[in-house]
């Protein structure tokens, strides 16, 4: 379980394809407090630490669901990736309830530079049959963009918009953010389940 509060972006260094699987290498300031098994958000999709050869660096999988349904199967040497731990219960939840479990990717089609702020548009493929199961935005509900909690703004049935802080802009792969490029998604848990139970009304 996350909070969608990233701690850092780190570098992939390498990638190894094997059969279907993908392996990610990264470096981070904490992968020397990592352990084996492990699990860590990145770009909002929870994997398991597989290696830690002890240099600053570590490795994780993506099986060929998880690069099918995310980003992660577009990734390139030297690109950042969004890092969240899991969350301790025993502390404040500072961004929303995130599983890890992306729901889909989404591609940016509009940005705007504010007064120091950003403002990103994005568009994913609206399926009717999974909105009724809660997989949509909300206007000022949360939605999880590449791991980032977000409030969303201009709700659409197949798009949406957020407000990007400098801090988050500067600290997070949002900075490598540009028209066309393809982010996570996780829609808010919370909304998917009141969407169940109201099946069974």
């Amino acid at each position: 379980m996350f909070s969608g509060i990233v701690e850092e972006a780190a570098t992939v260094v390498a990638l190894r394809n094997d059969e279907g699987n993908l392996h990610i290498t990264l470096r981070c300031s904490f992968a020397d407090e990592l352990k084996i098994d492990q699990s860590v958000a990145h770009n909002g999709v929870c994997l398991t630490v597989v290696d830690l050869p002890g240099d600053g660096t570590y490795t994780v999988t993506a099986i060929k669901e998880t690069l099918d349904r995310s980003n992660l199967g577009r990734l390139k040497v030297g690109d950042k990736v969004n890092l969240e731990r899991s969350m301790l219960m025993n502390g404040r939840l500072d961004g929303h309830i995130v599983q890890g479990h992306v729901d889909q990717t989404a591609q940016c089609t509009e940005l705007i530079e504010a007064d120091g702020s950003w403002y990103y548009k994005f568009e994913y493929t609206f399926n009717r049959e999974m909105a009724a199961k809660g997989y949509v935005t909300v206007e000022k509900g949360s939605v999880t963009v590449n791991g980032v909690s977000l409030t969303v703004c201009n709700s659409e049935p197949s798009s949406f918009r957020v407000a990007i802080i400098p801090y988050t802009h500067d600290n997070t792969n949002f900075s490598q953010i540009v028209v066309g490029t393809v982010v996570n998604i996780e829609f808010d848990i919370i909304g998917k389940y009141l969407s169940r139970m109201m099946q069974f009304k």
